[in-house]
């Protein structure tokens, strides 16, 4: 998810708990090698065996539509430490579509098929290579094409988006479809889209038929939505995270994002977060409200000071 779950989420989502493995923001590829600096800077996990501070591993993604180029940063970046290549053919925004890349190549199943053998040749054999589509750019009636254009091409792992290009981020996902696109390929598929809560994971499993999911946005405005996950697959229910435990994980977000980004984009970031956070904590609608119009980090920080909850 570009812009939005850069190292510094994955660092406090992977810290709560409940998640397998997550994946990079995308680094574009386009029509040349790649510098380690443009891997390093949107995979600093890179440096430290491809895990984030708690351990769970990173895939590194790369988006573009030139298959021996992509090929090329693939193997690039394993050498410089990604244990697994992921592929996007899911984004929708439309600078990156009319670039050629993310889901406008749904299209064009041929060239996934082009793209997916030309990456996993030029891959070891031990390093898998996985990649996430949608059902389609405006029907999802090509997807199962799409799909086992990317398994026959080598992908070892599908996730699907359950829903397409042009439907975008709106209700409702798909999930039927992701069932016709597990009985259509012979390599494990995850559902994706829509999944905010244990119960909508119940009813996406129930109805997909697959046991696995890929938290987006979900995650984001719930942090501890995979571990509530994981709780249900052992058949218990765990408290949901309240505001004063998810505080500390906010303030933190904050001090990183100074660190990383500045006083000119840090506000920015911490306003995406809490705007995520107001779905489900009614304190962070309250905060949000008053912190939208600062742009000022101290001015940011005594706010926070002031609505800090009490121990």
């Amino acid at each position: 998810m570009e812009g939005l779950v850069d190292d510094i989420l994955r660092e406090l989502l992977t810290g709560v708990g409940g998640i397998d493995w997550c994946v990079s923001e995308f680094v574009r590829v386009n029509d040349r090698l790649l510098p380690a600096a443009s891997f390093h800077k949107l995979a600093p996990e890179l440096a430290q065996g491809s895990r984030t501070a708690a351990g769970t591993p990173m895939r590194l993604q790369l988006l573009g539509s030139d298959p021996q180029c992509l090929a090329e940063n693939a193997a690039l970046a394993v050498e410089l430490g990604a244990p697994v290549i992921d592929l996007n053919f899911g984004c929708p925004a439309k600078t990156v579509n009319r670039s050629r890349g993310g889901a406008v190549l749904l299209k064009e199943p041929e060239l996934l098929f082009r793209i997916a053998e030309t990456v996993r040749r030029a891959l070891p054999a031990a390093v898998p290579l996985t990649a996430k589509m949608r059902l389609g750019y405006d029907s999802p009636e090509g997807a199962l094409d799409c799909a086992r254009a990317l398994a026959a091409g080598g992908a070892g792992q599908l996730v699907v988006h359950a829903r397409t290009k042009v439907d975008g981020y709106k209700p409702p996902a798909h999930w039927e479809w992701v069932a016709r696109v597990n009985e259509a390929v012979p390599v494990p598929v995850l559902a994706n889209g829509e999944v905010w809560s244990v119960d909508d994971w119940q009813r996406c499993r129930a109805i997909s038929g697959v046991d696995d999911v890929m938290l987006g946005r979900g995650l984001v405005s719930r942090p501890d939505l995979a571990l509530q996950i994981a709780a249900a697959r052992r058949g218990e229910a765990l408290p949901a995270l309240q505001w004063q435990a998810l505080w500390p994980l906010l303030m933190r977000f904050w001090l990183l994002a100074q660190d990383k980004l500045g006083p000119r984009y840090a506000p920015g970031r911490m306003k995406q977060w809490l705007g995520m956070l107001t779905r489900n904590y009614v304190q962070a609608q309250a905060l949000f409200v008053a912190l939208r119009g600062l742009q000022d980090c101290a001015a940011i920080d005594a706010l926070l000071m002031a609505s800090t909850p009490p121990a």
